[in-house]
């Protein structure tokens, strides 16, 4: 009886309990990222001059400048979340397929 309960138990902790700490830890993750590279600042701020860049005659041109500038920094950061957030489910996956790629390599 005593068995059955420590492998529940591990089943309960491989599961339930690590896969949401796991998770809350890639979220964690995600938003030091996220402020890291400042996303949704550069968002924000699209359709403003980079550097602030006000005066007169150079209003346009430094707006111009900058939602180029901002849109490559922004493609960037688009494309390294998108390989972080890749790289996080496939480890949550092979997380969770350890066990049986365990069993399958002992017993196969």
């Amino acid at each position: 009886m005593e068995g059955f309960s420590i492998i529940l138990l591990f089943f309960t902790f491989w599961f339930f309990i690590a896969p949401k700490n796991i998770w809350q830890y890639f979220m964690s993750m995600n938003s030091a990222f996220l402020e890291l590279f400042s996303l949704p600042l550069l968002v924000q701020t699209f359709f403003r001059p980079w550097k602030n860049e006000y005066r007169k005659g150079l209003v346009s041109f430094a707006i111009g400048m900058g939602m180029t500038i901002k849109s490559f920094v922004i493609l960037v950061d688009i494309v390294l979340f998108a390989v972080l957030i890749a790289g996080e489910l496939l480890l949550l996956l092979l997380f969770l397929c350890w066990p049986f790629i365990t069993v399958a390599i002992l017993f196969v």
